[in-house]
């Protein structure tokens, strides 16, 4: 296994998962209208898991000797903050996401069964997110 690669790919996720700390939580103070209370409450829980999942990287991270980097993933300020504009820029934020854990599977598959499991339970975790966000954009069959 080439360790640096899988620091460099696990330091992408961790930046990532930061960057959705403060993406979730912006989220939620901008949602206005009917239904903000049960959708804040939403986004905030969105943010405190990403918070979760930024220290399991770093864990991992710290585990191969690496340093857990300080930078936070790229953060889109479109200023379009309509429920389903959110709910886009999240969808893209969470396939960024899948992406990012698919090439760290490829880099431990076979050769550690610990991050192996990790990045599978992660890719279900945002596989579960984009279904769930998929479904908040779809509008009730007629």
């Amino acid at each position: 296994m080439n360790e640096k690669k899988v620091i460099e790919a696990l330091n992408k996720i961790l930046e990532a998962e930061l960057a959705g700390v403060v993406r979730y939580t912006h989220y939620s103070l901008m949602v206005f209208g009917h239904n903000r209370i049960p959708i804040i409450k939403w986004f905030r829980d969105q943010a405190t898991e990403s918070l979760t999942h930024a220290s399991e990287a770093g864990e991992h991270i710290t585990t191969l000797g690496g340093h857990p980097s300080l930078k936070i993933g790229t953060l889109l300020e479109t200023h379009k903050h309509s429920l389903n504009d959110i709910l886009k820029e999240s969808l893209q934020h969470e396939t960024a996401q899948l992406k990012n854990l698919h090439n760290l599977l490829k880099l431990v598959e076979g050769k550690s069964v610990f991050l192996e499991e990790y990045a599978r339970q992660m890719i279900y975790d945002e596989e579960m997110h984009v279904s769930e966000v998929n479904k908040m954009l779809r509008t009730q069959p007629k």
